[in-house]
């Protein structure tokens, strides 16, 4: 009779350790290659075809104001699965790893009973890979966008764990490949935006673009429709956000919104009931310990970021007072800083003596050609060639409600002098409670600023990172929040 009890007890134990399992949440992380805040449907894209995504805003929490802390792949994306600003990573400039030490939240989710895949582009270090139980990396054919597995992940998944996707699209990074939704998008039918050149080259090329963010939407839809089939999507939080800025001139690399801010999306049946906007300050280092608070997992004293879900819970809820973003080396040399609050944007450029081209792939590209046919006719906007004003100013500042762009800047004017010092400060204390720092061997240009990838002397050669010298690895201070 004894036995028969433990047996039942024993029994019963594991149908609740089950149960809690499949009471956690399921969680797919959709994140697109170089998209714009503004380019989709649901953030006032006219222009560009995203259905699918613009039906989980429709049904979830869409935000406004969130923030990369890079706009360059791997520091980006090892600052988001870290919750850690680039600098404290590790791995501020483009094409370099964090140590191996380091730990991500998909580990902590894995650890803790998730199953966990990633598939698609990768981009981060050695440690990442501890993280999940399978990598998908390899892309079959030119041109895809690598969400080929997408499928086989959620149907071959087990089914009595909760599970986490990191979709990493190659979808929309130059150079554009044909697929089955090139042609989607007609040249003469957009309108660029106004700091580019308003001709076919550009127009042909935002087309281009636009069909390979039509492709990263079909994909998503995929997705979501195979979770209802499975009867799990009203306890799967799906995210869809992007890395960095558009690869063209003007945003990627740049720590104003055209390069920092990202589309946020939060779809999540079982706890968002109707459509709602979120205005708060958010930053990508936040992401790491909302997953695991939602999951009911500790986050570790690395993390530097603090969760929101309380936005998730009320959306009107206010979060943070500032976000900070940096731009260190991306195939060029930089070290530019920014932080921005509900009213204003500070940035402290320390290599003003060069211009902001953008990275070697929107230098390359025929926007960019564009503005430089236009520029020698004369007849470029004073707005169009700011990425070839040189030297730049050290210090840029922006009212962000009058100048959502960030166009016209106020460093000089002595009207918001007071709000400038204060965010100067804000900005100075971040860089000292986090161990960022100014060295002066920065990497130099690995590529002549020019189209066609001309390597330098200097190609392969790196210089000392920021906080390298600091041991910022080591430092988990959270900086002003």
């Amino acid at each position: 009779m004894i036995s028969k009890l433990l047996v039942f007890c024993f029994l019963s134990l594991c149908g609740l350790t089950i149960s809690a399992q499949n009471n956690k949440p399921n969680v797919i992380i959709f994140i697109a290659d170089d998209v714009s805040f503004d380019d989709w449907g649901c953030y006032g894209n006219k222009q560009v075809q995203t259905p699918n995504i613009d039906k989980l805003a429709a049904a979830g929490i869409r935000f406004n104001n969130f923030y990369l802390t890079a706009s360059s792949c791997s520091p980006s994306r090892n600052s988001i699965i870290t919750g850690r600003y680039p600098h404290n990573t590790g791995a501020a400039e483009l094409h370099t790893q964090p140590p191996v030490e380091m730990v991500s939240f998909p580990e902590m989710l894995k650890n803790n009973g998730y199953y966990t895949v990633s598939s698609g582009k990768f981009h981060l270090g050695e440690y990442a890979r501890r993280g999940f139980d399978v990598i998908h990396e390899k892309v079959s054919e030119v041109g895809n966008g690598g969400e080929e597995k997408w499928m086989s992940a959620i149907t071959g998944r087990p089914k009595d764990k909760p599970f986490f996707m990191w979709f990493a699209a190659f979808d929309a990074h130059r150079d554009w490949g044909e697929n089955s939704f090139s042609g989607t998008h007609k040249p003469d039918e957009l309108e660029p935006p106004f700091y580019l050149a308003d001709g076919m080259k550009t127009k042909t090329d935002l087309a281009a673009y636009y069909d390979e963010i039509k492709r990263f939407d079909h994909h998503v839809g995929q997705i979501v429709a195979e979770l209802k089939r499975q009867k799990v999507l009203d306890n799967t939080i799906i995210i869809v956000m992007a890395d960095n800025g558009r690869p063209f001139p003007h945003s990627k690399t740049r720590v104003n919104d055209r390069g920092m801010k990202t589309p946020f999306l939060v779809h999540w049946p079982k706890k968002i009931k109707k459509s709602a906007i979120s205005n708060s300050l958010v930053s990508v280092i936040d992401i790491a310990p909302t997953i695991l608070d939602i999951a009911g997992i500790g986050a570790p004293e690395q993390f530097q970021g603090k969760s929101f879900s309380k936005i998730i819970k009320k959306p009107q809820s206010t979060f943070r007072k500032t976000v900070f973003a940096e731009h260190n080396w991306h195939d060029y040399e930089a070290h530019e800083r920014m932080v921005r609050d509900k009213n204003y944007m500070y940035i402290l450029n320390s290599r003003s003596f060069f211009p902001q081209l953008g990275p070697a792939d929107a230098v390359g590209s025929p926007s960019y050609e564009e503005l430089i046919e236009i520029k020698k006719k004369g007849q470029i906007t004073e707005i169009q060639a700011d990425i070839f004003v040189n030297p730049r100013p050290q210090e840029e500042f922006y009212d962000v409600n009058a100048d959502p762009f960030q166009f016209k800047n106020l460093a000089s004017n002595t009207e918001v002098a007071n709000e400038m010092e204060r965010l100067r400060k804000v900005l100075q204390n971040w860089m000292n409670d986090t161990g960022d720092n100014i060295p002066e061997n920065l990497t130099e240009d690995w590529y002549l600023m020019q189209p066609g990838y001309i390597k330098t002397d200097a190609h392969g050669i790196r210089g000392e990172m920021p906080g390298q010298k600091t041991n910022a690895t080591k430092n988990n201070n959270k900086g002003p929040f």
